[in-house]
């Protein structure tokens, strides 16, 4: 069931094994840690406070909220199965087969983590048995959910790197990717995490595979999935507030920052999520870009699978990455491979710029009175917590002078959400086309579209639709 592969957020109590409060933490990473002291009354106090900030930024989901996207997983995955056995009927298999050849729909990215935030879109993964080919999942399974009453925007994109389907599904957005083993059955019980399904597999199920692998992997090798959970979720709200959090246009995207933060975790594996949020700070503005960031050694590939990794010392292309983060999954991939110069500045002085403002919230709330504290936590009297300071927005319209404005338009709905998607994708390009001019010195892209819909064209047959991104070009002195 779908129900078994789903994890919430606030009743996560697992923790590995090696993070005892006797004895040295276990190591995980490619180092030893750098300390595993327990949590100090002022660190854990500095932990509650940070999250009684979190709550006024309404980023949970209710009970009922939580349960229909658990209703929602449900019925794709019982409508997968069903269709993977009509195909296995379809396909003349052996009656005695027929029910058996199952199939399983997999989560992957932030839902898996358990750090989803409300209306967050869900990212998963069906995987099918040999008798079920791509062209299947593009065509019919396509027509099977586009005859669903809860379908709303559905599009397949077949020739994206990661090939994918996605669509509204009552009411909330989906990813839905395909990958096909070559195996007779898919059973609820079939392992991704062993690299023998990877042989010899098309590169697209790959991809597609490795969304649920490195997502995984990421939760074995931290040390404590509860600090974990709560670091990430402050880092991806501050990223987002600060303009930064978007892979397709060129900054970190959410598995990216789920790395960097693993591996603060994993170099102090018993620290408060508020310790950790400092010393990622800590870590990454004095971190020497490009020296790759890695959560374990990459695989010795003993099955001998003939797939490309990120490998700087034989492809020449790797390189010239300016940021590399590593999957920890096989084959070992940059997440970051987006990055550009502009993107690298801009990353490194918000990070220096978290840093500094993290200092001073830790001196504002230490030196507060045990009944200031007292209110903090309560929530009330007026008392807040100066964990705000690190999610105020980031002021881009006033940050600088010169702007691009990109306007997408379109004659319909459909056809926008194409269009808008592949104009996006291609920003970056733009970027790096203008890094290249002398007179520019920075090229910041703000990563929210604005939706903007005026009187249809001329012969339109549907409503219009318009969505203007935002560039701001640092011009330098001629």
């Amino acid at each position: 069931m779908v129900t078994q592969i789903v994890e919430r957020n606030n009743n996560q109590r697992q923790m590995a094994s090696g993070n005892s409060e006797k004895g040295p933490a276990k190591v995980l990473g490619l180092t030893e840690f750098l300390c595993d002291k327990l949590p100090s009354p002022d660190e854990i106090y500095m932990t509650d406070s940070l999250k009684e900030c979190l709550k006024s930024f309404d980023l949970y989901e209710s009970d009922q909220e939580f349960q229909h996207r658990v209703n929602v997983l449900a019925k794709l995955d019982y409508l997968a199965k069903d269709w993977i056995r009509k195909m296995a009927v379809e396909k003349n298999l052996p009656e005695s087969l027929v029910d058996r050849v199952g199939g399983k729909l997999f989560t992957f990215g932030s839902y898996r983590l358990g750090v989803h935030t409300k209306g967050a879109d869900i990212d998963t993964l069906l995987v099918a048995p040999r008798h079920v080919e791509r062209d299947d999942f593009f065509n019919s399974f396509y027509e099977l959910l586009n005859q669903q009453e809860e379908t709303q925007d559905l599009r397949a994109i077949e020739d994206a790197f990661v090939p994918v389907i996605k669509l509204l599904f009552g009411g909330i957005e989906m990813d839905i990717l395909f990958a096909r083993l070559g195996m007779q059955m898919v059973t609820d019980e079939t392992d991704l995490s062993d690299e023998i399904v990877l042989k010899n597999l098309h590169i697209s199920c790959v991809r597609s595979l490795n969304g649920t692998r490195v997502t995984d992997e990421i939760l074995r090798l931290v040390p404590d999935r509860d600090a974990f959970r709560l670091t990430l979720h402050v880092i991806k709200l501050w990223a987002k507030r600060r303009a930064i959090y978007s892979n397709v246009l060129g900054f970190l995207g959410g598995v990216s920052w789920a790395m960097l933060v693993a591996r603060v975790c994993q170099l102090y594996p018993r620290a408060a999520p508020a310790t950790l949020v400092e010393k990622f700070f800590l870590v990454f503005h004095l971190w020497k870009w490009p020296t790759p960031v890695m959560l374990q050694k990459p695989s010795s590939n003993p099955h001998n699978i003939a797939l490309p990794v990120w490998d700087p010392n034989t492809v020449v292309n790797d390189r010239l990455h300016l940021m590399p983060i590593i999957t920890p999954a096989f084959p070992e991939q940059n997440s970051s491979y987006n990055v550009s110069m502009s993107t690298l500045h801009i990353m490194r002085e918000a990070l220096t710029e978290g840093f500094k403002t993290v200092q001073e919230i830790k001196k504002a709330e230490l030196n507060r009175s045990p009944e200031e504290r007292n209110k903090v936590l309560k929530g009330g009297g007026g008392t807040f917590s100066f964990w705000s300071r690190l999610f105020e927005p980031f002021n881009f319209f006033s940050k600088y002078k010169h702007f691009i404005v990109l306007i997408t338009q379109s004659a319909s709905k459909s056809d926008h959400l194409e269009w808008c998607g592949l104009v996006e994708s291609k920003i970056r390009i733009l970027v790096q086309s203008l890094e290249k001019k002398s007179f520019v010195s920075l090229a910041h892209v703000y990563p929210k579209s604005f939706n903007h819909c005026p009187p249809p064209m001329p012969n339109a047959d549907t409503k219009l639709g318009v969505t203007p991104f935002t560039t701001q070009v640092h011009w330098n002195p001629v």
